[in-house]
């Protein structure tokens, strides 16, 4: 067996059918031997190679696999990795290189890859010797999917893609310094439910980690014993259903006045799988300035980092929730479920925000039955549709956190359908993020995917004009950007194409774009002036909630 069978050997031992690639020298040798039993879906940009793998990683949970040739084709798998990296997930990126007597002399298509992806991935290898690589292989598996989920980027030269397995090789993994605690402490976990039954204000807060962990039936379980208030970040939307009585919405810089607002009054803020990011907190030392913090999370090293934490619980959060529950009492708290959950919300205006409310309304059943998976691109579309659009189950909202990576969102939506084929795939995404990995297009058609594409368009980077209104007096600089005839080009790809000129053209526009059983591509024009409000300024507490754009610095 050489090392190119015992590559995709591996990956099909583990589980892997569909690896997303594009192949080149480093890596022929690979690609001659590849399996017709494993699915390659060929990209059209490494990119989109990485940013497939993460989709289809977010919409099932298991490991997404990426392939990759040395130089150029390695080198742009770099913002897919650092994505997954922010993010958490679970990658495996598989990259070619020179042989190994020319690692160092500058050969044509080398680059020090094991290098430039330390800081973006959760480990690495460089794999130099044939009897290394089954271990390596198995060993990078694990680390992805063990612990906080990341990617891992093996490296492999030509020759030792080319030579031959010994029949006999060590492949157990070697990892004793690598054993992530499951197990919350449990003096630890006593405390916490010690703070949450004493509290008179107590709030929870999911993030991305409960959604990795399986925990939403016991989120549930715990805030309906208990009757607490709960909020969501952007990575921890659909955890709990929009629709239940106690969600608040999303928190943070585009977050609910209700949810912004409990979190500023609450004196007990349970945190599970979050990592406070600045978007998240606002100013930092100004965040939930009354409450003792309960933070849960499997990776030791975010506890306390963002924001100081009162009783840190390390482990995975279904298991420290398993013991947390029974020590929780029933509570009514109701004064304050009341308080926070009358809190009025400003009604938001434009075609943007209708758009996506009318997209709620045509697929509301689809995603209550969670038969619909919906991925964004990043700008405000990507805030509308937090804002606006109900998710009830985890794993239906697709999109890029940490990172905020533009032209994500065609990628992911390919990597969520082949993921999920009896799922429909919906992107809602803008003109400046669609214009980014378009040729993506050419993909979906290939692998006859039948995604729904809703395109706001507004002939400029909206989100960056609206901060440049806020803190540039208006200043709007390379922030317009004519985009081509979208209903043409999408034709000329394949994609069933409209237009929708107006609000009154939305339903029908939708409609049409739901019926059409292929790939198809409703182009709605919006207005440069709408605005993403609530909207908190960078660097301010969350009570400096803008709700209403007046003009001048919006204040």
């Amino acid at each position: 067996m050489t090392g190119g069978e015992a590559l995709w050997k591996s990956l099909m031992d583990h589980g892997v059918g569909v690896v997303f690639g594009y192949p080149g020298g480093a890596v022929l040798s690979a690609y001659d031997v590849l399996p017709r039993a494993l699915r390659h879906v060929l990209v059209r940009h490494e990119q989109a190679a990485a940013m497939a793998a993460d989709g289809y990683s977010r919409a099932t949970g298991r490991l997404g696999v990426c392939v990759a040739t040395s130089g150029p084709g390695a080198l742009n798998l770099l913002s897919g990795l650092a994505n997954a990296f922010m993010d958490s997930v679970p990658l495996l990126a598989v990259t070619g290189q020179v042989p190994t007597a020319q690692l160092g002399r500058d050969a044509f298509q080398e680059t020090d890859i094991f290098g430039t992806t330390m800081p973006l991935t959760k480990h690495n290898y460089l794999v130099s010797r044939i009897d290394e690589l089954p271990r390596a292989l198995n060993e990078a598996i694990y680390i992805a999917q063990a612990g906080r989920k990341g990617p891992v980027l093996v490296d492999l030269p030509s020759d030792v893609l080319q030579a031959e397995v010994p029949e006999k090789v060590d492949a157990a993994p070697r990892l004793p310094g690598y054993r992530p605690r499951r197990d919350g402490h449990p003096p630890q976990i006593a405390r916490g439910a010690e703070v949450l039954a004493s509290a008179e204000r107590p709030m929870l807060l999911v993030g991305g980690g409960a959604k990795w962990s399986g925990a939403a039936p016991l989120v549930m379980r715990l805030l309906e014993k208990a009757n607490i208030p709960v909020a969501s970040t952007l990575m921890g939307l659909g955890v709990v259903p929009a629709s239940h009585p106690l969600y608040l919405g999303m928190i943070g810089m585009h977050g609910t006045v209700a949810a912004n607002t409990a979190v500023q009054e609450c004196d007990a803020l349970l945190a599970l799988g979050v990592r406070f990011g600045d978007r998240v907190t606002g100013k930092r030392d100004s965040f939930t300035p009354l409450s003792q913090v309960i933070q849960v999370d499997v990776d030791p090293a975010e506890l306390g980092k963002n924001i100081p934490v009162h009783i840190p619980i390390v482990g995975d959060i279904s298991r420290v929730l398993e013991t947390l529950i029974p020590l929780v009492p029933r509570k009514k708290n109701q004064r304050w479920v009341d308080r926070v959950t009358s809190l009025e919300e400003p009604g938001g205006d434009g075609v943007g925000v209708e758009a996506i409310r009318s997209l709620g309304r045509i697929t509301g059943e689809m995603a209550r039955r969670d038969n619909l998976i919906l991925v964004t691109d990043v700008g405000q579309h990507q805030m509308w549709v937090a804002q606006h659009y109900p998710f009830y189950h985890p794993r239906t909202m697709i999109t890029s956190g940490g990172l905020g990576i533009m032209g994500y969102g065609l990628p992911a939506a390919i990597g969520a359908q082949i993921a999920c084929p009896e799922k429909t795939v919906v992107l809602v995404t803008g003109d400046g993020s669609l214009q980014m990995n378009v040729q993506e297009m050419a993909t979906a058609i290939q692998e006859g995917l039948p995604i729904k594409i809703v395109l706001l368009d507004n002939k400029s980077l909206g989100l960056v004009l609206q901060l440049q209104d806020l803190y540039c007096n208006g200043n709007r600089v390379a922030v317009s950007i004519e985009g081509p005839d979208w209903v043409a080009l999408a034709g000329a790809y394949g994609f069933k194409a409209w237009r929708a000129n107006g609000p009154g053209d939305l339903e029908d526009g939708l409609s049409a774009l739901f019926a059409e059983k292929g790939p198809a591509l409703l182009h709605c024009a919006i207005s440069a002036e709408e605005k993403v409000l609530p909207a908190v300024p960078p660097g301010e507490p969350l009570t400096h909630m803008i709700k209403e754009w007046r003009g001048g610095d919006g204040r």
